[in-house]
C-alpha cells in the first residue's frame, strides 16, 4: 500500500491530463472541475496523505467547484451567443405571398428572404384556397414545407 500512496502522483496527472482533454471537446465546465480537483488531489499527494485521502480531498474539490463554479462559467461561455435567429427558426414568422395557389395539401409561396418554398396551410386556419398574390405569415416548417396562413389584408 507504501507503493500506492508513493506514485499516486502519475494516476492524478493522467487524470488531470485525461479530463482537460475530454473537457476541450464537450465545453461543458464539468471535466474542467474534475481536473481542477484532481490537482487537489495531486498537490495533497505532494505532501504525503495517504492515496485514499487524496481521492476525497479530490472529490470534495471537485464537486464543490461543480456546484460554485460551474454556474457562472457556462453562464459567461452562453452570454456572447449570436441572438441572431437562423436556418428554420428565421423562417418561423417570415411573411410572403402566394407564387401557386395554397390549400391544405400545397402550393408554392415566395417568401420575404426570395425563396420559393412548397407550402401548404396551416390546420388552425379555416380550410379555403389561399389564391396567388395573396400575402401569407409562415407558422411551421414541416420537413420541407412552409405550413403557412393567410395574412389579412389591411385597408387602405
Amino acid at each position: 500500500m507504501d507503493v500506492l500512496t508513493q506514485y499516486a502522483w502519475i494516476g492524478w496527472i493522467v487524470l488531470i491530463l485525461l479530463f482537460a482533454t475530454i473537457e476541450i471537446f464537450t465545453l461543458e465546465m464539468t471535466f474542467l472541475m474534475l481536473a481542477l480537483g484532481s490537482v487537489g488531489g495531486l498537490l495533497s499527494g505532494l505532501f504525503g496523505i495517504p492515496w485514499w485521502a487524496q481521492f476525497i480531498v479530490a472529490a470534495v474539490i471537485a464537486v464543490a467547484l461543480i456546484m460554485t463554479l460551474r454556474p457562472p462559467l457556462l453562464k459567461a461561455l452562453r452570454k456572447g451567443g449570436d441572438p441572431t435567429r437562423s436556418n428554420i427558426d428565421a423562417l418561423i414568422g417570415a411573411d410572403g405571398s402566394v407564387v401557386r395557389t395554397v390549400s391544405s395539401v400545397g402550393g408554392q409561396v415566395r417568401l420575404s428572404n426570395g425563396e420559393v418554398w412548397t407550402a401548404r396551410l396551416s390546420p388552425i386556419t379555416e380550410q379555403r384556397d389561399v389564391p396567388v398574390g395573396e400575402a401569407v405569415l409562415v407558422t411551421g416548417i414541416d420537413g420541407a414545407t412552409a405550413v403557412v396562413v393567410p395574412l389579412e389584408r389591411k385597408p387602405e
